[in-house]
């Protein structure tokens, strides 16, 4: 199912990041008003089988919203009823069908973990991250890039050649200036480490997705036609999927959550409803939603095309 969402008259006046913080409060108050604002009124169209998609369409300040985390009135997270994906805009939702398509003959994968980072950009370490990308890279059959060696010159010359690219680093975004967000990287040949999403977007990519472990993601330049940031880049290069989040997350949580993401795809094939289960599982152990609801899966996740799905206006 397929949910167009406008504004709505909707303004979120602070950080999504500062909405999660107050959903520590008592019963999660925020995120019960989402789910009122955005879920009551279409719950009866919603489809009852938790392996069903659901294709959320924001628009405007409602790109911020984590809708897996948002929770009715007993209590109960959206995805533990659904399972979600969210699109920019519906013709790059389009684009990211047709992509799902096409086949690629390529095997190589490519994981990036803790990179030394330019002192420059006054960014920290994250030891977990190194642990993180060892851990999926292993699954994966690959050797990942780590520290000194994740340069920015030799991850752009092995990224077309990959079909599944994870990046477990910092990243950056710009709010008026969405092509300057960027992936931070290890500096070599006298750059400072900086892969932005404007240099991402004349790329030819082939890889069937694309994961950003990292902080703020999936943010950017919010415009009437989605937002302008990585995750549109790497559509736009070609990549079929993207994994982005919407607030800072959490070195060690998210370490975790993503080992059991790509477990699960390894086994079942489906990215949304991959990413669905590791963030029930991580939920058990780490409740708050800040540490586990901040990734959400844009583009095809290895199912139908657009004509078969039911669209559904939100007015």
């Amino acid at each position: 199912m397929m949910v167009r969402l406008p504004s709505m008259g909707i303004a979120i006046s602070k950080p999504i990041s500062k909405i999660i913080a107050i959903a520590s409060e008592p019963k999660y108050k925020a995120l019960h008003t989402f789910y009122q604002l955005l879920i009551d009124p279409i719950a009866d169209d919603l489809p009852t089988q938790p392996e069903s998609k659901v294709i959320f369409i924001p628009q405007g300040s409602l790109f911020s919203v984590p809708f897996p985390a948002l929770q009715d009135q007993n209590g109960t997270y959206l995805i533990e009823k659904q399972t979600i994906l969210t699109a920019p805009a519906i013709q790059l939702f389009e684009s990211t069908q047709k992509l799902s398509q096409r086949q690629s003959n390529t095997k190589d994968n490519l994981v990036v973990g803790n990179p030394t980072i330019s002192p420059e950009l006054k960014l920290s370490p994250l030891p977990y991250s190194k642990k993180e990308a060892e851990a999926i890279a292993q699954l994966l059959k690959t050797q990942p890039l780590l520290g000194e060696k994740a340069t920015k010159d030799v991850i752009v010359k092995k990224m077309p050649q990959a079909k599944i690219i994870h990046f477990a680093t910092h990243s950056l975004w710009d709010e008026q200036q969405g092509l300057n967000s960027s992936i931070i990287l290890a500096s070599g040949k006298g750059d400072n480490g900086k892969l932005t999403a404007e240099e991402i977007l004349p790329m030819n990519l082939v890889a069937d997705l694309v994961v950003l472990s990292a902080c703020d993601t999936g943010r950017g330049k919010i415009t009437g036609d989605g937002v302008i940031g990585l995750s549109r880049s790497f559509v736009a290069a070609g990549v079929k999927s993207v994994v982005v989040s919407l607030w800072l997350v959490p070195d060690t949580t998210t370490a975790e959550l993503m080992t059991e993401f790509h477990k699960l795809l390894l086994s079942n094939n489906d990215k949304a409803e991959s990413l669905r289960k590791a963030m029930i599982t991580t939920m058990k152990q780490y409740p708050n939603p800040k540490d586990w609801a901040a990734f959400t899966l844009i583009g095809a996740s290895n199912w139908g095309s657009v004509a078969n799905l039911k669209s559904h206006p939100v007015k």
